[in-house]
């Protein structure tokens, strides 16, 4: 069974519901919502402005929560109240129509929303213990939940008119909050004598390489989540094979997630990324200069596999080990912001311009370029590092970082 996991006192499917839920909300939301804005008469800046709130409450908003759940030595009250005030933020939307109003429902909505999947994170690692590898197993879920809230919100919305898209991330949002409620608390994984203050932790060359390294994969990402189905179409891909394409760029996640705990247990950390930052490299040449071959095309999304869901994988497992005890749930915000904040923000900013300064070409190779950039950031710095998973002995030679 693919999707089976056995574990004495492991949660699995409450943290696998948690998981489809809260990417079943972003499958439903982030590629029907500007739609919805649109329908309420927002010029373009308008809707920026409010979609761009996602990535600007990620810049503050996972280390404020991640702080203060490091110091209470609780994350599930935060994940339960995150939940709930996300929800009642997102409820405002049905009662705001001028921008005023929905500015303020989408940055409540997004500073609570912010905090929740850090703290999920570093609670599934503590309750997987000396397992992290099998961390895919859980997480594929949440692919599992995009998949089909995308596919199937299109659907819904080709039969009823846009509005009821805020009841479809309603039913979303509760599901996150049922989930949240059924949550159990993990013991804080420490281990003896490593708990390090957090500047400690930062000082270290390859946690702030890998920081670095993630922030420019992010930005590599910023033209492909907002130009790639403006890209095709413009080269005439019709709405049925665009979204076939999506969906098989997160199938290709699914497959890597529940491979991953073999890979990471055969490879070191320093391996898997660079092969992801690699793959991302050429990703991003095939879809800017080859869109017209659709075969191409087609190998660029599998791609994504290697790009978002082993590259994922791989980050979270060394910020997971590389801030230990109570410095983890705020490493896993500090990467949050970092990466899908500030990345994110910068990558569909620049992208937004270059797409009609420079062109499809020039953007798509700008983000190869940013991805080049991670790659050699892991390359010189993360070269000693070892394998977070499995516990291997890095090789210590002289001047570098262990």
């Amino acid at each position: 069974m693919p999707f089976s996991f056995s574990g004495p006192g492991l949660p699995y499917w409450r943290l696998s519901g948690y998981y489809f839920f809260y990417f079943a909300f972003i499958g439903a939301f982030s590629p029907y919502f500007g739609l919805y804005l649109q329908s309420l008469s927002l010029s373009a800046w308008d809707i920026g402005l409010l979609m761009s709130q996602m990535q600007l409450m990620r810049l503050f908003g996972p280390y404020v929560w991640g702080t203060l759940a490091d110091r209470a030595s609780r994350r599930v009250p935060i994940v339960r109240l995150a939940a709930i005030a996300s929800l009642i933020g997102f409820s405002a939307f049905f009662l705001a129509h001028d921008f005023g109003t929905l500015l303020v429902a989408m940055a409540l909505m997004s500073f609570f929303w912010s905090a929740a999947l850090p703290l999920v994170e570093t609670l599934t690692f503590d309750h997987l213990r000396e397992e992290p590898g099998r961390y895919s197993r859980i997480r594929v879920w949440g692919s599992v939940g995009f998949i089909v809230a995308v596919m199937g919100t299109g659907w819904v919305l080709d039969y009823v008119p846009l509005p009821a898209l805020l009841w479809v991330c309603i039913g979303m949002l509760a599901g996150i909050l049922l989930l949240a409620l059924l949550m159990p608390e993990a013991t804080l994984h420490v281990a003896t004598g490593d708990s390090p203050p957090i500047g400690t932790v930062l000082a270290q060359a390859r946690v702030r390489a890998l920081l670095g390294a993630c922030f420019a994969m992010s930005v590599a990402h910023g033209a492909l989540y907002i130009f790639y189905s403006i890209h095709l179409a413009a080269n005439g891909y019709g709405n049925t094979v665009i979204g076939a394409l999506w969906s098989l760029g997160v199938l290709a996640e699914i497959v890597v997630f529940m491979a991953m705990a073999r890979l990471m247990r055969r490879f070191s950390l320093r391996l898997i990324l660079l092969a992801c930052f690699a793959a991302a490299t050429v990703r991003f040449i095939a879809i800017g200069w080859g869109v017209e071959s659709l075969v191409l095309i087609v190998l660029a999304q599998l791609l994504h596999g290697l790009t978002f869901g082993a590259y994922h994988a791989a980050a979270i497992a060394a910020i997971n080990r590389w801030f230990p005890g109570r410095c983890q749930a705020r490493g896993q915000a500090l990467y949050s912001s970092l990466s899908f904040g500030a990345g994110g923000l910068l990558g569909g900013l620049f992208s937004g311009w270059s797409w009609e300064a420079l062109g499809a070409g020039i953007t798509f190779s700008i983000s190869s370029a940013s991805a080049a950039v991670g790659m050699w950031l892991v390359w010189v710095w993360v070269r000693e590092a070892g394998d977070p998973v499995s516990g291997r002995e890095p090789n210590r030679s002289p001047g570098r970082e262990p």
